[in-house]
């Protein structure tokens, strides 16, 4: 999940594209300079089964003058050594 926040403050569509589940990748990711993330809180985490985990947290982000915070709840998915973002649910 941290490696993700990351690639999405640096606005790094490869590695997010790389991160993603094939069944659920979209083809192209858009614009991903229009958020500035300020942080991350990871709220939750764990193992849901075999090779698979969720994670509970809150990204902070400043766009167009304003302030947010994206809540999620995410699924991952283990293939080997990496973990794979399957979706996720907005909170």
């Amino acid at each position: 999940m941290r490696s993700r926040y990351s690639a999405f403050a640096k606005a790094d569509a490869t590695y997010l594209l790389r991160s993603w589940a094939p069944e659920t990748r979209p083809l192209t990711l858009g614009d991903l300079g229009g958020r500035r993330w300020l942080s991350l809180t990871i709220e939750e985490h764990g193992e849901t089964g075999p090779d698979q985990g969720f994670v509970r947290f809150a990204a902070r982000y400043a766009e167009g003058g304003r302030r947010g915070v994206l809540r999620e709840q995410s699924r991952f998915r283990r293939e080997g050594a990496r973990w794979l973002y399957v979706d996720g649910e907005a909170r």
